[in-house]
């Protein structure tokens, strides 16, 4: 099982700033992913939450039935020590996403507190960046090498 956990404003994708995040929707990135997954034969648990606490609780569930956790924590990257602890207590593999890349935006959003727990991190490869960790984790779980591309 792995957990695809989306934070705050990723509902709004599609509308809001298209320039940035494209005109893709959660919804149409779900589809994508569970089409690969079901090709990894990757089962898949794909939430989005405005609230801090709610993606905390959902990485605690995936601590007793998930091999891996992909994240998109969104705003939250920046902030939240809080996610970085329950990231932290989850034993399994992460893999941090996001759409645009953060690190040719403002400032602020340079740093990351999930990447500090992070096996991998993702970002400026668009929606697509979704699928690219999907396929990093199914090789992390059986057991490639981690300088080795399939």
């Amino acid at each position: 099982m792995i957990y695809v956990l989306n934070g705050p404003n990723l509902n709004l994708l599609g509308k809001r700033q298209p320039e940035i995040y494209g005109n893709e929707t959660l919804a149409d990135v779900e589809v994508r992913c569970r089409e690969l997954g079901a090709a990894l034969r990757l089962e898949l648990q794909f939430r989005q939450s405005n609230r801090e606490y709610e993606l905390i609780d959902w990485i605690h569930e995936a601590r007793d039935v998930a091999a891996g956790i992909i994240i998109n924590p969104a705003a939250f990257t920046h902030t939240s020590v809080a996610i970085l602890d329950a990231l932290n207590a989850f034993e399994g593999e992460i893999i941090e996403v996001h759409i645009s890349n953060i690190h040719r935006r403002e400032s602020f959003r340079h740093h990351s507190y999930v990447s500090a727990v992070a096996g991998g991190v993702i970002a400026g490869c668009g929606t697509e960046g979704y699928l690219l960790a999907l396929r990093r984790m199914a090789s992390l779980l059986a057991g490639v090498s981690p300088g080795v591309s399939q």
